[in-house]
């Protein structure tokens, strides 16, 4: 019962779960499934790819590449990953008719680190150092 408990909470604090990753880890189908798990979280993820802008103002959708730069076994026994994200930005501008910001969306670049728990997938993510 203690799993159920474990999700609810997850659940209620909106944590992420990348599950199949998480069965699939040590196996050579981890990478393309966490990156596929990534990419279907979309949203998920904008306010850490906000916070990794260094062209634009403001993140236009979720990840458009993924690349898994590292991982391992942490002390606790949960998967630390490094990824390297690409995504779209926009510099906001008024929207005025002689406005000179650029209309094409700009090329975005951060780093995550994601702490997997290996029994339910439940995820943490933070601005990789």
């Amino acid at each position: 019962m203690a799993g159920i408990g474990q999700e609810r909470e997850a659940e209620q604090t909106g944590q992420p779960r990348l599950p199949a990753a998480a069965a699939a880890w040590g196996g050579e189908a981890f990478e393309p499934t966490l990156r596929d798990e990534l990419h279907s979280l979309g949203d998920a993820l904008m306010p850490l790819l906000q916070a990794g802008l260094g062209a634009g103002g403001i993140v236009t959708g979720g990840p458009e590449q993924v690349m898994i730069l590292s991982s391992r076994l942490d002390e606790e026994g949960r998967i630390v990953v490094r990824v390297g994200v690409f995504y779209r930005s926009l510099i906001a501008g008024c929207s005025c008719a002689d406005d000179p910001a650029p209309v094409e969306p700009l090329e975005e670049y951060c780093e995550l680190e994601l702490a997997i728990h290996r029994a339910d997938g439940r995820t943490s993510f933070r601005p990789s150092t």
